[in-house]
């Protein structure tokens, strides 16, 4: 049973709606911030096996807008990466963003190492570091055809199973962690009995001065700033796509959507000084929301689970110590970051980014803030870091680890 691009879309549509469906009914689901895309993606691919294990007639989907779904979520994450924005946090956002690129090296050579000693190759560790703890299981699954490549079989499967369990990882023990730092070293929060103070919300770089709603003209203005930001966006897929030639022409190995992320961020540097552009941000960020749950769907629906058979145990035996790992750095996070109530709250932070994905670390501190007080802080510099920044470093540390490895 083949099914076209129209049908497997449809069908992709269908399984992240269940995703939500799901995340509803089950509130566990949501509280540890399971993306729904990979819910409904990962019920379909179990499906699928169940069928097959059946000898049942089992779909054949059309992916050919798997990999531009891709490429287009981190164009939208190149146009988020700003220099202003940097310069908010100060010197605190360049420090943490330091620390974080440190212990992404540190996953894949902790990773690297352990797999070593399961007889596996180095690359398979590294799968299990900073491309999808760190990186999470969209840039796992991007990276996933170059570790397949590299010889790692079942990459993609191995990719959404670890960034699946260090999400779940990052929610259970980012807060435990550090409520522990907290009462160690006696730092307190500004709460006195009361309601903690809201965390801030970042939007340092508005769009235009939205119009009065409802009338004609307003339609207009957003269906030609939606129009622009398509165009901008596949713009810079476009060039991206040569400056990926030119850096594939040097010998290294990277992914696809590199040059598409770094066009983007050359766009944005333009636009932030110039205007030239005009490029409303809410609606690129919308863009990528829509493109990540897409191609995050249509990526789990093809996955063949029989190849994470056999792996069980190295893969766990990684998590633990990467676990382990991001528990005792989160001591020297805590001393560098100002050995205070918000560096505490920001190890948090470092936790739920560092094993699972920014939404786990927001939902680590919202938490601490809710018992301790506000961090206004901690939520500027973890959200600008682990949402713009560390994907950018990440994806070079991959690239290096690739080709040493590879």
């Amino acid at each position: 049973m083949k099914l076209d691009l129209i049908q497997t879309v449809t069908l992709a549509g269908l399984a992240l709606f269940l995703g939500y469906a799901l995340r509803r009914l089950i509130p566990v689901l949501a509280r540890l911030n399971i993306p729904a895309p990979v819910i409904g993606g990962l019920i379909v691919a179990v499906a699928i096996l169940f069928a097959r294990s059946r000898g049942l007639a089992v779909p054949e989907f059309d992916t050919s807008l798997q990999r531009p779904l891709m490429v287009a979520f981190f164009t939208s994450i190149g146009f988020a990466a700003s220099l202003k924005l940097l310069r908010i946090g100060g010197p605190q956002v360049a420090l943490f963003l330091a620390i974080c690129t440190v212990f992404a090296v540190l996953q894949n050579v902790l990773g690297a190492g352990i797999a070593v000693l399961f007889d596996r190759p180095p690359l398979f560790g590294v799968l299990a570091g900073s491309v999808t703890l760190t990186g999470g299981p969209a840039t796992g699954l991007a990276f996933a055809p170059l570790f397949e490549q590299a010889g790692i079989e079942g990459a993609a499967a191995i990719a959404i199973a670890t960034a699946m369990a260090g999400i779940v990882l990052g929610g259970l023990v980012g807060g435990p962690i550090a409520t522990h730092i907290i009462q160690r070293y006696r730092v307190h929060g500004p709460k006195q009995g009361g309601v903690a103070a809201s965390p801030v919300v970042i939007d340092p770089l508005p769009d235009a001065p939205v119009r009065r709603s409802g009338t004609e003209e307003d339609e207009s203005d957003e269906a030609y700033t939606a129009l622009k930001t398509v165009v901008v966006v596949l713009a810079a897929m476009w060039v991206g796509e040569w400056v990926s030639k030119l850096i594939g022409a040097t010998g290294l190995t990277l992914p696809s959507y590199i040059g598409a992320m770094v066009a983007a961020a050359a766009i944005r540097g333009i636009d932030d000084y110039t205007g030239a552009f005009g490029l409303s941000h809410r609606t690129i960020d919308t863009l990528g929301a829509i493109t990540l749950s897409l191609f995050l769907v249509m990526a789990l629906m093809t996955l063949d689970l029989t190849q994470l058979a056999g792996l069980a145990l190295p893969l766990v035996t990684i998590l633990v110590a990467q676990v382990v790992l991001v528990a005792i750095a989160c001591i020297p996070v805590f001393l560098m970051m100002g050995r205070d109530y918000e560096s505490a709250v920001m190890s948090g932070g470092f936790v739920g980014f560092m094993l699972g994905t920014t939404a786990n670390a927001m939902a680590v501190m919202r938490t601490l803030v809710e018992r301790f007080g506000g961090a206004p802080r901690a939520f500027l510099v973890a959200p600008l870091v682990g949402t713009f920044f560390i994907d950018f470093t990440n994806a070079l540390i991959i690239t290096v680890f690739l080709n040493i490895f590879a």
